[in-house]
């Protein structure tokens, strides 16, 4: 039943009392006229008779009005003009929508679809083919780790695709992120990579001076000690390194900084050029392009966008190291990554660093982490989403401070033998590097073993490189979507012919009685419920789905009205 809608009428006691609000407010308004006194518009004297030259002065005037009268259509006129031109043209466009539409829609938008994917610049296939340009533009690859997992964040692929390129063609090892890892952690791992390649320490400086910042903002923030945030460890010694194999090469050398997501390739230029020379950020996959930074007269560095994690890697290693927008990614995707990295910690640990009391499972952590921040939705629900997001920034931006152990024995991998470790290590100083290394060590302050979260390494990520594999799997991509768009026509053609049945019956049904066709309505309603299966059907098997719509097709108006007791509770 239809909701009556309210009555607008008043009351005639309030009726009543506006007109009186009325009536005094009018007498309020004489009054203060009366007050004031009447002041009658002055009207235009005109040329006085007595004037000389009167007849030629109204001449004059008539044909000012005049002309400002024929300005006054010419203007509508070109008005109305430009709406027709426009209707027209609208018009024209509609015309040509409609035609597109008519001839296939599939065709044009799958078209746009590809061509669009193309042209986007963050898509996976961009991001390799600027990675691949970077490696082989570069004499000297840097390998950027982040201290707290290092294996984690080496890519086999990456360092055989540098090892067995052939040519001078050298790969160093740079550990960024060493003042989020305790002392003995760290030259554990030095001393465990520097057996395999050339290591460096290092220690990015995290907030720098933009060239584009304007010397007011500058002087606003001199008041802010910006000391520890701005120094840098370790640049004197890796600039120091590329020189010497510079002057060996006799050439302007270029060094490629390649690695995965969030591991500090841009702040590590920019902390050698001492200038914010590359865009830095916690989001992932800020750098989506190559960038030429000229550090001195001998060498160049080249920034490259991050590797691309492959998707047979475990959740952990996607968590950490795929390059997830965390604004677009889905809840699930991002729950997973959360939930990998907690299995892979210390629960004690976890608690004592956010200060939270015991909890059963990830969901639970994060209600606790998002009541404690204030991070709530409307009517006090923790907001878990974007707690968990916030959580996978800690992890992987420079917040949080854990350590990963190194393998007990030393196994290299199968690309790396030992003429291939030589003739890494040649042409570079390794016992001064061990000098450097050390006094860069010595001169950090670092967290206690107790404060740091001990972390189990889920092993070297896999990354893919070349384009190819990139290309397959969006490929595969493109089919899923052919195949769902087949569906829903498919769907649709469906219905139009149950809806043109539908139709033949009711004119039928209009002869009979009122008692029948409520009857046969009914029926037919139940007849469609058997005809046409849900989407969760269609997904589990297609074949039976196929039959049951040439099945149906062929069915007549009877047959469709026969009453099934089995669809009674679908």
């Amino acid at each position: 039943a239809e909701l009556k809608k309210a009555s607008k009428r008043l009351t005639c006691h309030k009726r009543y009392k506006i007109q009186k609000k009325i009536r005094e407010h009018h007498r309020k308004v004489r009054k203060e006229a009366k007050k004031r006194g009447r002041k009658k518009p002055k009207k235009d004297p005109g040329v006085p008779s007595a004037a000389p030259f009167k007849e030629e002065l109204l001449r004059e005037a008539e044909q000012r009005k005049q002309r400002l009268e024929e300005l006054k259509q010419k203007q509508k006129l070109n008005r109305q003009k430009e709406h027709e031109k426009k209707r027209k043209l609208e018009a024209k466009k509609n015309a040509a929508e409609i035609k597109e539409k008519a001839e296939g829609k599939g065709s044009s938008g799958k078209s746009k679809a590809k061509t669009n994917k193309l042209l986007d610049k963050n898509s996976k296939k961009s991001f390799c083919r600027e990675l691949k340009k970077v490696i082989e533009a570069s004499d000297v690859v840097l390998e950027v780790l982040d201290a707290r997992d290092p294996m984690g964040c080496r890519c086999p692929q990456l360092e055989q695709a540098v090892t067995c390129s052939g040519g001078d063609k050298k790969l160093l090892l740079v550990l960024n992120k060493i003042d989020l890892v305790p002392k003995e952690n760290l030259e554990k791992w030095l001393n465990y990579l520097k057996k395999e390649f050339p290591t460096v320490a290092f220690k990015s400086a995290t907030m720098m001076k933009d060239k584009t910042m304007p010397e007011q903002f500058t002087k606003r923030r001199a008041r802010v000690d910006l000391s520890r945030t701005t120094e840098c460890f370790g640049s004197k010694c890796l600039l120091k390194l590329l020189q010497e194999h510079g002057k060996t090469q006799n050439k302007v050398i270029q060094v490629g900084v390649v690695g995965f997501p969030n591991v500090g390739k841009s702040s590590i230029i920019n902390s050698l050029k001492g200038v914010r020379a590359c865009n830095v950020g916690l989001a992932r996959g800020v750098t989506k392009s190559m960038q030429i930074v000229h550090i001195d007269k001998q060498t160049k560095m080249l920034d490259s966008p991050s590797i691309i994690a492959d998707p047979s890697n475990s959740t952990l290693a996607l968590a950490l190291r795929s390059i997830i927008d965390t604004e677009k990614s889905g809840s699930a995707d991002v729950l997973e990554g959360v939930d990998a990295i907690l299995n892979h910690c210390s629960k004690q640990q976890v608690m004592m660093h956010y200060s939270i009391p015991d909890f059963r499972n990830t969901e639970e952590l994060l209600t606790l982490l998002a009541q404690k921040r204030g991070m709530l939705k409307k009517g006090g629900v923790p907001d878990v989403e974007n707690t968990a997001k916030l959580l996978l920034c800690d992890w992987t931006g420079a917040k949080i401070s854990y350590h990963s152990q190194p393998p007990g024995s030393q196994r290299p991998p199968p690309y790396l033998t030992e003429d291939k470790i030589a003739e890494m290590q040649e042409c570079f100083n390794l016992k001064n590097l061990e000098e450097e290394n050390n006094n860069t060590v010595q001169a950090l302050k670092y967290p206690s073993p107790a404060s740091s979260i001990i972390f189990q390494s889920a092993g070297m990520a896999n990354g893919t490189i070349e384009e190819n594999k990139v290309i397959e799997e969006a490929s595969e991509w493109e089919n899923l979507e052919t195949s769902k768009e087949g569906k829903e026509e498919e769907e649709e053609d469906f219905t139009e012919s149950d809806d043109d049945q539908d139709d033949e019956e009711e004119e039928e049904e209009e002869e009979e009685k009122d008692e029948a066709k409520v009857q046969v309505t009914r029926k037919a309603k139940l007849g469609k419920r058997q005809t046409s299966p849900t989407n969760s059907e269609k997904q589990i098997a297609e074949s039976e789905h196929s039959n049951s719509l040439s099945f149906s097709l062929d069915k007549t108006a009877d047959e469709d009205d026969a009453y099934d007791f089995n669809t009674d509770y679908v």
